[in-house]
């Protein structure tokens, strides 16, 4: 069996609303390994009007983004991937990330969702270190079946030029 370390950043981490996918399918294996911040800073805003945490892939700016570290199987990832509709909106990438406990050792590759094409605007929206539904910001996330289903979000991101 192969197994792949992920980090996660958003409603996937522990206590957040999308967490629940990680168990979706019945014998698919996930382990919470580590808390995580990524080695590269990123840009992690909280868009749309559903409020949905979005990892901009623009490397180098913002902040050192924090999150989880799980092990996954070939079942979870294939789930996640459903979730976060990779290729075609998020793309999942290596990156190095560290274990924040334990800064002293050394940072590995890791797949990371990120959003690869958006708009330039975005950058000048609030840029958070790390998320929760529950923060102060005052955001709820909206869940996808409490949203209007011809909604897709590529409108909200997306240059106009890049929508087909």
């Amino acid at each position: 069996m192969t197994f792949y370390k992920v980090f996660v950043y958003g409603t996937l981490k522990k206590g957040e609303p999308n967490h629940g996918w990680f168990s979706k399918s019945t014998g698919g294996h996930h382990k919470f390994l580590y808390n995580g911040r990524t080695k590269e800073k990123f840009p992690l805003i909280i868009g749309t009007r559903y409020n949905i945490p979005f990892l901009l892939h623009s490397p180098g700016q913002s902040h050192n983004v924090k999150g989880e570290v799980y092990e996954v199987d070939d079942k979870v990832l294939a789930d996640l991937d459903v979730l976060e509709d990779h290729p075609n909106f998020y793309v999942r990438g290596l990156y190095e990330v560290e274990d924040v406990d334990q800064p002293d050792q050394k940072s590995e590759s890791v797949w990371i969702y990120t959003i690869r094409t958006f708009k330039k605007e975005l950058l000048s929206q609030t840029l958070f270190e790390s998320y929760s539904n529950f923060d102060s910001h005052g955001l709820k996330y909206h869940e996808r079946y409490l949203r209007d289903p011809t909604y897709d979000p590529k409108t909200d991101l997306y240059p106009e030029s890049d929508l087909q």
